[in-house]
């Protein structure tokens, strides 16, 4: 549970209250049979944490062997912290799929429409809106409007399928922005010059080096699942991009090869976990020599890993904030879908900077107040946010 007695103190949670967030509101599970060939049954997840600020409950389709009940249960979680931050109308909500994403376009195309057609209600009547997330994409959201036929059920689609132009780079860009505010107003520094490494090279970690380069900050590292490259005078991210979608992997780009557990220990100014949950435990954090971490991915660092980074004064941006570019671009689309309206690039881009700022200074300011973490003045936000909404409701 992401909410700690420290949060509960600050917002006066209610038992009420704090009873409710505990626990998620709904799980749905089944199996899909016969959908892909060589596999009996594949597990399927989809949990609506919170739907006080809802319906729909937002939150992408993960699809991987690595994929549990529980993760699913967690990152929900996390969307319903991550949606009342930026003060959107989307409950909390995650799908997980138990299967290798790297199968076949056909076999994941047909295992898409299966899922589909499983979840179609909660679609249908707007109670669950997908997005990607790991292991899914445009393509498969695609597949998704194929059986809805309904622009506002699923977000991150393809541009000429009802899309939204910026969409795809979003969490990305917000990872960016966040990172340039986070060294303006408390590192009192500039992004140009610092030196950055990057945990995971897949959608979220290739747009934020793409980005971040672009406003000045030297890539020196980045891995993905089979470890990765250091360049100390600084990575061409355009040729590294190149290179992966060649070899599959950005492992052998130049000569100084890096591990994953290399990369979180590096002397670079800026780290950025973007990958996988759970990589900075204590033991890691120990040898953490960023200044500040980023956190790309969703909860990203341990429990206790989080606690001695804390005791260690280094500065977290936590998930909830740090790659919320995703959610909002998502409201963008979602709101287009409803109305018909159509949303340029730039105005995507605009208005992912907004929110996350108004939302990021929000942070700050209960932060100086409280003298808290950012991580619990980001969770006291978005608490106090769903708290108004339960009362208003009726809920508590």
């Amino acid at each position: 549970m992401l909410l700690n007695d420290e949060v509960i103190r600050s917002v006066g949670l209610s038992e009420k209250a704090s009873d409710i967030l505990s626990e998620p509101d709904r799980i749905i599970q089944f199996k899909l049979r016969r959908h892909v060939p060589g596999h009996e049954t594949i597990d399927c997840y989809l949990v609506y944490h919170n739907t006080a600020r809802g319906p729909p409950c937002k939150g992408g389709i993960r699809m991987s062997t690595d994929v549990t009940l529980d993760e699913t249960i967690q990152l929900a979680e996390i969307m319903t912290y991550k949606s009342a931050l930026m003060d959107l109308p989307f409950g909390g909500g995650k799908a997980g799929i138990v299967a290798d994403s790297k199968l076949s376009h056909e076999k994941k195309a047909t295992l898409m429409q299966g899922f589909t057609h499983e979840i179609r209600e909660e679609l249908y009547s707007g109670a669950y809106v997908p997005a990607p997330d790991l292991g899914t994409g445009p393509s498969e959201m695609a597949e998704i409007f194929d059986e809805t036929h309904v622009r506002a059920t699923v977000t991150g689609k393809p541009v000429g399928v009802g899309g939204l132009p910026g969409r795809e780079e979003a969490t990305g860009y917000g990872v960016m922005i966040n990172t340039k505010h986070a060294v303006q107003e408390i590192l009192d520094s500039e992004l140009s010059g610092l030196t950055v490494a990057v945990q995971g090279f897949g959608n979220v970690g290739y747009w934020a080096c793409k980005f971040l380069s672009e406003e000045g900050a030297k890539i020196v590292a980045v891995t993905d699942i089979e470890g990765g490259t250091l360049h100390e005078e600084g990575i061409n991210v355009r040729e590294l991009n190149r290179y992966k979608a060649k070899n599959g992997t950005v492992r052998g780009y130049g000569d100084n090869t890096l591990s994953n557990q290399d990369l979180l220990r590096l002397d670079a100014d800026v780290l950025i976990p973007a990958a996988v949950g759970g990589v900075i435990t204590e033991e890691v954090a120990k040898d953490i020599q960023a200044d500040l971490i980023v956190e790309g991915a969703n909860a990203p660092i341990t429990k206790d890993g989080d606690e001695f980074l804390d005791s260690k004064d280094v500065l977290v941006v936590p998930d909830i904030l740090a790659n919320a570019g995703g959610v909002v671009a998502s409201y963008v689309e979602w709101r287009g879908g409803k109305s018909g309206s159509k949303t340029k690039k730039e105005k995507t881009y605009a208005t992912i900077e907004d929110n996350l700022l108004e939302a990021f200074d929000q942070v700050l300011d209960t932060q100086s107040q409280e003298e808290v973490p950012l991580r619990q003045a980001a969770m006291t936000v978005a608490t106090t946010n769903l708290v108004d909404t339960m009362e208003g409701r009726g809920w508590i």
